[in-house]
């Protein structure tokens, strides 16, 4: 998973093996900084290609009879074979071949004795981490699923230690392959698992629950991240001295939760104090990051002057530091960029644009994939605002180029396809867009983020799309199933949820369903009414639309107010379509 505070920048793939010493269970009260244990698999850049690597044929694969396996000194032999191969940099297909075997042969052998289960435990995370470092995320979760059932935290640290890693490698597996939902549950046994150890008091406690927070982030589900980034600084805070380095990337993490929920005041604060402790520490590049997340907070609540200063001083740091060319300073470009653009300057924003779009043509080295498809990704968002969809699609289509092969990049890709089909519909071009579309939502349910609002969302935009190549039916079911998440996720008043009901109501009369429709549009004008009065533009223009169906109908409006529960029951029951297709009279919301 992706860190959201401070990336580090990107290291070349290696295979990471855990370490026997490794204090993240054992408890050491003289060490409070150790930081938490990453897990073997490479959680950052893996390898995109997924092929099997052949053995090199210049040494020749040791052969091991089946019947020699259960040999109780061979799985520990094998073992260390598969990591000696991995340290001396040989071919990984013949590191997997020995660490498969390894358990194997410590399956056989292990028993219920102590040190050689954690043996076999250790066998299937350096499988994995192998597995993983071939871009074969899939054979890798059912080698650690099993690793974290060897393990018994209730013998002792070095169980603990295992299971905890085992868990932890796990999530970081599921997700490099977009599966959110289970990788936060790894990462949620693990940290159980730590707690049980330790006590939910120690500095690396804090550390696993900040990982966790950010995993939670990337799921769009802030309350959680937010409980457990206060629980990280709670801790920081007694056992760190006051402005710690630990401290300032807790408060980043929480300024982007609460910007996230809407409270650009509260994410100030958080910025402004992990800004001073980074001053403290002397670290002036984290000190540009921050200031440009202060800018970005400034924009939000359109203090414009204090937003562009904050971006200048970041962007004067950065180019000192890292170069004009640096991927840096074109981010800040597109911030800027972003900022013009919103007090209506669109000159200097389309220049700001160019600048930024001129360091992602010539990338320096060590510039990543996703920083490059991030900021096309932004521009393209600015090019569309003024009305230029043919270049935003575009972009778009160069961002999805350079991450679509990407492992980990499942939920990104997704965006940029969601876009991309928006782009489609604008300029027309509809059975484009529905495939876009298609394949956001095919990715979103795959992942597990298929109970968000902004699925609900998309599936309205497919939805629609539908409806322009007389989909009628499909449509229907697209409007029905994001229906069902924004009232979850928004709320029945919600704008969202109002204009999934008045696409809804359209294809139903498209269908011949004209009471369904009617029963529809009766609530979403009475909605209308009460929440934005009698004289509003969008209740006349609903009102004009009730009007219509009702005259169709050869009834009055129904001013009683009806519940939702009898409104807006499923039919299953489809109506004959009746003449031509009548959606002309009833506009689409999008």
């Amino acid at each position: 998973m992706p860190g959201l505070v401070t990336p580090p920048e990107a290291p070349p793939l290696r295979i990471s093996l855990p370490d026997g010493a490794d204090p993240q269970i054992r408890p050491d009260p003289d060490a409070p900084d150790n930081k938490i244990a990453r897990s073997p698999a490479p959680r950052r850049n893996p390898s995109p290609s997924s092929s099997r690597v052949k053995p090199s044929p210049k040494r020749p694969m040791p052969r091991v009879e089946e019947a020699a396996l259960d040999n109780p000194d061979l799985g520990p032999f094998l073992l260390k074979q598969a990591r000696d191969t991995i340290a001396s940099g040989e071919s990984p297909a013949k590191a997997l071949e020995f660490a498969i075997r390894a358990s194997r042969s410590l399956e056989m052998c292990a028993g219920d004795d102590d040190g050689m289960r954690l043996e076999l435990a250790m066998s299937f995370h350096v499988t994995a981490a192998i597995y993983c470092s071939l871009g074969r995320f899939e054979e890798a979760v059912p080698v650690l699923e099993k690793a974290v059932s060897v393990p018994d935290p209730a013998r002792g640290a070095d169980h603990a230690l295992a299971a905890f890693s085992g868990h932890m490698q796990l999530g970081d597996t599921y997700s490099m392959l977009g599966r959110l939902d289970q990788s936060i549950g790894a990462y949620t046994k693990g940290l159980e698992i730590q707690i049980q150890a330790l006590g939910d008091a120690d500095p690396r406690v804090a550390e696993t629950c900040r990982y966790l927070a950010e995993a939670h982030v990337q799921a769009m589900q802030f309350d959680a991240a937010e409980e457990l980034c206060r629980k990280t600084l709670e801790i920081h805070r007694e056992h760190s001295a006051p402005a710690s380095v630990e401290e300032a990337a807790d408060r980043r993490l929480m300024a982007l939760i609460c910007e996230a929920k809407g409270d650009s005041e509260a994410a100030l604060e958080h910025l402004v104090l992990a800004s001073m402790a980074m001053i403290a520490n002397g670290q002036e590049a984290e000190v540009a990051a921050i200031d440009v997340s202060i800018g970005n907070t400034y924009l939000s609540l359109g203090r414009f002057d204090e937003a562009v200063f904050s971006y200048q001083k970041a962007l004067t740091v950065f180019k000192s530091t890292r170069g004009d060319s640096h991927p840096s300073v074109a981010s800040v470009f597109v911030r800027l960029a972003d900022l013009y653009l919103k007090t209506g300057k669109l000159r200097e924003s389309k220049s700001y644009c160019e600048n930024a779009l001129r360091i992602y043509a010539k990338p320096v080295p060590g510039t990543t994939a996703e920083e490059i498809a991030g900021g096309l990704m932004e521009i393209s968002a600015i090019y569309e605002a003024v009305n230029e969809p043919e270049e935003a699609l575009k972009l778009l289509q160069k961002a999805l180029k350079l991450l679509e092969d990407s492992p980990g990049q499942w939920s990104t890709v997704a965006g940029i396809e969601a876009q991309m089909g928006v782009m489609y519909y604008m300029v027309g071009r509809y059975a484009e867009s529905r495939g876009s579309f298609g394949n956001s939502v095919a990715k979103l349910r795959a992942s597990g983020e298929r109970k968000s609002a902004f699925f609900g969302v998309l599936l309205n935009q497919m939805g629609l799309a539908c409806v322009q190549l007389f989909k009628i039916d499909e449509a229907a079911e697209l409007f029905e199933e994001a229906r069902g998440i924004l009232e979850q996720e928004c709320g029945s008043y919600h704008q969202d949820t109002l204009g999934v009901y008045s696409n809804l109501a359209a294809t139903y009369d498209a269908m011949g369903r004209v009471e369904d429709a009617i029963e529809i549009l009766e609530y979403v004008l009475k909605v209308r009414e009460e929440k934005l009065g009698t004289a509003n533009p969008d209740v006349d223009d609903e009102k004009k639309r009730l009007a219509e169906l009702l005259k169709e109908a050869g009834r009055a409006r129904n001013r009683k107010a009806k519940s939702l529960e009898n409104l807006l029951v499923n039919n299953t029951q489809k109506v004959k379509k009746e003449g031509t297709k009548r959606w002309a009279g009833l506009s689409f919301k999008s």
